[in-house]
């Protein structure tokens, strides 16, 4: 039966498989393209599966790329896109956890298909006629917005770790649900998931954020235990109140507070990170009658480091997370010039935009509906600011009107420390009054530092 649209495949796939068809091997489409075809979402990549043999595929495509041959894949780089032709295979045990021992080549696609992972991931098209050969129901549980294991689901999960991670994130991206047994199945192969190493933990975080709404996954992996193996630190804010300003506990504005932040994957981390520290700061306020959390933005930066640091996020990536959670707590109240300018210079102007989705996915994520005059304070910082910046007032030792070299040769200091607090002592001055940065002002300033500090005679 025809039921897939062979117009939504590119003419190189038919390259493909018209050069196999001439070879004598015969090949279908297979994967995630087929998936996202049938839910009429775009394709990133296109993949093959043929019952030729590794060593034919590189004589049938000689410029081929040998990208994974001991498992039977191949990449062709055609039109500059990526294609990958893979040959039919079964597979043996998975002593790692993510990778099989051995793989063994069969010539029947209903063989290939049953190691793959879940029913709608299970699904092959022949090119030539369009039909699905689908022995495990994936179109059906596609329809049905299900994601379910092929075969026997504590299997599935055994063999692969990365495959319970997976099925967090498709229930977020796909906005589907797990079926029972499949879910069920994922506490009791956790084991498994513990072999996966932090790196493929941090790509399925990062895919994860793509979602219109990342909290589906991050439900899943908390009511499974995934969550307790990979970042227990979240779960500390399960449950736990929060003051009069929040309608959720930590754990529930956190999720509102990520699905809510609009930006980059890496920002959304933050976003999921940012109050991890208000467990460890909570306090009752006999004063205010009121939960308190004191400094949970800077125990909140000490927790979220090794976090960063435990998935191997970049250096960049880290430190970025880290200084969003360390700032995220900021509010407005017709602050100075001078106030804004030190709060530009402490945040860093590369993190204001950051900042500001934060804070505004901070306030949606307070409570179900959103009171339109909160937002008003962000609105007038950003207007501030933006005045600011547009008077090119001193916000770094770079922007003063002298420099290192001029305190050396004017002041006859000698490189060291001193130097750097002088200039740091100097700029808070131009941050309280810009007016003072002008070379003269700076010198004598400069002297007076240099003189307090200089060694008594005795």
């Amino acid at each position: 039966m025809t039921a897939f649209d062979l117009s939504l495949v590119p003419k190189d796939v038919f390259s493909i498989v018209d050069k196999l068809r001439a070879a004598g091997r015969y090949a279908w489409i297979v994967g995630g393209c087929v998936r996202d075809s049938l839910l009429g979402k775009p394709v990133a990549d296109w993949d093959v599966a043929t019952e030729a043999r590794p060593d034919e595929l590189m004589k049938i495509f000689p410029r081929a790329i040998p990208t994974g041959l001991q498992h039977g894949t191949v990449t062709l780089v055609m039109g500059g896109h990526h294609y990958e032709v893979t040959t039919l295979r079964g597979e043996t045990t998975y002593s790692d956890g993510r990778r099989p021992d051995a793989v063994h080549f069969v010539q029947e696609i209903e063989a290939d298909l049953a190691r793959r992972d879940f029913t709608m991931n299970a699904i092959a098209v022949d090119p030539t006629s369009g039909a699905l050969i689908d022995p495990f129901g994936g179109r059906k549980d596609i329809d049905a917005k299900i994601i379910r294991a092929v075969g026997k689901p504590i299997e599935r999960f055994s063999e692969d770790g990365l495959r319970v991670l997976r099925a967090a994130r498709f229930a977020a991206t796909l906005e589907f649900e797990l079926a029972p047994d499949t879910f069920a199945a994922i506490q009791p192969t956790l084991d498994t998931f513990r072999k996966v190493s932090a790196e493929r933990v941090r790509d399925e975080w990062v895919k994860t954020m793509k979602a219109k709404k990342p909290s589906r996954a991050f439900e899943v992996m908390r009511e499974s235990g995934i969550l307790g193996v990979s970042c227990p630190e979240l779960l500390e804010g399960v449950g736990m109140e929060q003051n009069k300003w929040h309608s959720f506990d930590v754990w529930r504005h956190g999720m509102a507070c990520m699905d809510a932040c609009v930006g980059d994957p890496i920002l959304r981390i933050a976003a999921l990170l940012h109050d991890v520290g208000k467990p460890r700061t909570r306090a009752f306020s006999d004063k205010t009658q009121d939960w308190t959390f004191y400094d949970h933005d800077r125990v909140g930066a000490e927790i979220a480091d090794p976090i960063c640091a435990r998935l191997r996020f970049s250096t960049e990536e880290r430190h970025r997370i880290v200084a969003l959670v360390r700032h995220h707590l900021f509010h407005y109240d017709k602050w100075s010039d001078a106030a804004v300018r030190r709060w530009i210079r402490r945040v860093g102007k590369e993190r204001i935009e950051d900042l500001y989705a934060l804070n505004e996915a901070d306030i949606r994520g307070k409570a179900p509906s959103l009171d339109p005059e909160s937002l008003v304070p962000l609105s007038q910082l950003k207007a501030h600011v933006e005045k600011v910046l547009a008077e090119g007032a001193a916000l770094s030792t770079r922007d003063l009107a002298i420099d290192g070299n001029v305190l050396k040769k004017e002041l006859g200091l000698k490189p060291g420390r001193i130097i750097g607090e002088i200039l740091s002592s100097l700029l808070e001055d131009v941050i309280a009054d810009p007016s003072a940065n002008t070379r003269e002002i700076l010198l004598e300033k400069a002297r007076a530092i240099a003189a307090a500090r200089a060694p008594k005679a005795t």
